[in-house]
């Protein structure tokens, strides 16, 4: 079992949820970011002051598989969010120890389903 955590722009959030979907990963979890890389932010001015804006707005996605979704579901993540420009975002892969679905009590694989 892995977590897959991808960080990506705001605006690939519904292309990344269709290429998902057509790959058969349903359950996801999202949440607003913020975040600086690459991009390094930009530089605005309001009422005449320069203010330097280095928290860029990303989406943020969880998605926890079986191991045998890995790949299928990085791809997918890939196809919706890749632009070729800077901001693309990043995908990280994580170890799941233990899932335990709450309704049912069922635990491993089978609670990810």
């Amino acid at each position: 079992m892995k977590l897959i955590i991808a960080y990506i722009q705001p605006h690939a959030l519904n292309d990344v949820k269709q290429e998902l979907y057509k790959t058969d990963v349903y359950k996801l979890s999202i949440t607003n970011a913020l975040g600086c890389g690459q991009q390094k932010g930009y530089t605005e001015h309001y009422r005449g002051v320069e203010i330097e804006v280095n928290l860029l707005k990303k989406v943020r996605i969880e998605i926890a598989v079986n191991d045998n979704f890995v790949k299928p579901t990085i791809d997918a993540i890939i196809r919706g969010a890749r632009s070729g420009e800077i901001g693309d975002g990043k995908i990280f892969v994580l170890p799941v120890e233990e899932a335990i679905r709450i309704r049912t009590g069922e635990t491993g694989t089978n609670a990810i389903g």
